[in-house]
């Protein structure tokens, strides 16, 4: 009967090692057997591919110690949406939680899941594309897989997530140390003047670093969970550094195996990277790297979903989203209500989802808003420098990446006007118009209430307390 005076709370049981995982797994999902072809492409030569690689790493290290910094200072659950919350306000927040639950986060995760089937069902159409719709069914599974294992409990969740990790660095040490036999061997020849046709246009950078970006997205991966993190203080900086200076290492290494392997021109036609590298250096055991990649895309999507559901919990805590998103399973402490949210909205964006596009306005709207993040803790920086800070990182980082998350909303903006950008923006502005009618006036609360009772019972769900 403890549980009834304490109230109910997200435990926290993930140490240093799940926190590893949770940042570099959630980060090396499909996009390094996917995206490598679209930078290259985009870019126009290895070299410049290699370049825009490392400077992609360094972005997102510079970007995972400033948010280490504001999950030290602000130690809540919930990333961006806690942090613009607390320095930018109420309707600001909303805007960002309303794009991200309706578009950021079901984007995403649909893109993992689309790249997931593609793998999956490769193997089984040997020389054609496989059908869209079997792709699709294989995808939509995945994502109902997931959202059951989450919901049922977080130390399975965190498991499958230690899991695919160490899957995922395997296939990696393969795919390296085949590039370096190789190497060694002196097929060097694709590295020949390897700047050669190189695009300079600022456009051609922009679209290129989405790409890449889109490979580390998932950096701020442990600030959705800061309150289930066991001595956040320490751990949060740690695992941001170990976490992705060891995904930006394997990264580079794999694209120079990837570039050793293939010439530029196969690796631009190939549809699945890591695949067309098996069949190629590995000739009959090539089915291991489709295995591999499904299965780290399949870690990837379970990160992606752990997180959302995060935040998906905390907006609802703090009075943005119904009452029934904000509660914890009574006995798993598990906030399935959000998580099951999140699977019904990732299942209707995979209807229409074509990979390319998702990519290029998810990375719009999530730049948008780290930028909006930044300025936030610049703004704590000059306003509020007696907040207690265990963790602490000089005011250059977080504007170094302030002047990049801003060049990368506008390089494709200004280069390439496309009528969506505006839809995006738009779509943004419109959290603004329905955060005052249904969040400010709370208006038509009866029918929600009776809905919530149902739900509670039904669900055998709880409210859940803040874990500070």
């Amino acid at each position: 009967m403890e549980s009834d005076k304490q109230g109910l709370n997200l435990k926290r049981e993930v140490g240093i090692i799940g926190a590893v995982s949770f940042i570099a797994g959630t980060m090396m999902g499909s996009g390094i057997f996917v995206s490598p072809q679209y930078v290259l492409s985009t870019i126009g030569s290895p070299g410049a591919s290699l370049v825009i690689w490392a400077c992609c790493g360094l972005i997102a290290m510079l970007g995972g110690l400033c948010y280490a910094e504001l999950g030290t200072v602000i130690p809540e659950s919930g990333a961006e949406y806690i942090y613009i919350l607390r320095t930018a306000g109420k309707v600001v927040a909303f805007m960002f939680v309303f794009s991200f639950i309706i578009v950021m986060r079901p984007a995403s995760a649909t893109g993992i899941a689309l790249s997931f089937a593609e793998y999956v069902v490769a193997p089984f159409y040997n020389e054609c594309t496989p059908p869209q719709l079997v792709v699709k069914c294989v995808a939509a599974g995945s994502i109902m897989v997931l959202a059951i294992v989450n919901c049922l409990s977080v130390r399975l969740a965190t498991a499958i997530q230690v899991v695919s990790m160490a899957v995922k660095v395997l296939a990696m040490a393969v795919i390296i140390l085949g590039g370096v036999v190789m190497l060694f061997q002196g097929h060097t020849e694709n590295f020949d003047n390897s700047f050669e046709g190189t695009n300079v246009g600022v456009s051609s950078i922009g679209i290129a670093f989405y790409q890449g970006l889109w490979s580390y997205d998932g950096w701020n991966t442990l600030n959705y969970l800061t309150e289930e993190l066991k001595d956040p203080e320490v751990n949060l900086p740690r695992a941001v550094v170990i976490a992705i200076s060891l995904v930006t290492g394997l990264y580079l290494l794999v694209n120079v195996s990837y570039l050793t392997v293939m010439t530029p021109r196969e690796l631009m036609s190939s549809s699945a990277v890591a695949v067309t590298w098996g069949n190629k250096v590995l000739g009959s055991w090539g089915w291991i790297m489709s295995v591999a990649a499904a299965l780290s895309a399949f870690g990837s999507l379970n990160g992606t979903f752990f997180s959302g559901g995060r935040v998906c919990f905390v907006a609802a805590r703090e009075g943005h989203m119904p009452d029934i998103l904000a509660m914890a399973h009574v006995h798993r402490l598990t906030p399935s209500p959000a998580l099951i949210f999140t699977t019904v909205v990732s299942l209707v964006v995979l209807i229409p989802g074509d990979f390319q596009s998702i990519v290029n306005f998810f990375s719009f709207t999530a730049w948008f808003f780290y930028a909006i993040t930044l300025s936030g803790l610049i703004y704590l920086k000059i306003k509020k420098p007696e907040l207690p800070r265990p963790y602490k990182v000089p005011i250059i980082l977080p504007i170094l990446v302030l002047i990049a998350a801003i060049f990368l909303v506008l390089a494709p903006i200004i280069d390439d006007p496309q009528i969506e950008y505006l839809y995006v923006t738009l779509f943004i502005l419109s959290g603004a118009i329905i955060y005052v009618p249904f969040i400010h006036y709370k208006l038509c609360p009866g029918l929600l209430t009776k809905l919530t009772v149902f739900l509670q019972l039904f669900l055998e769900v709880a409210p859940a307390e803040k874990n500070l």
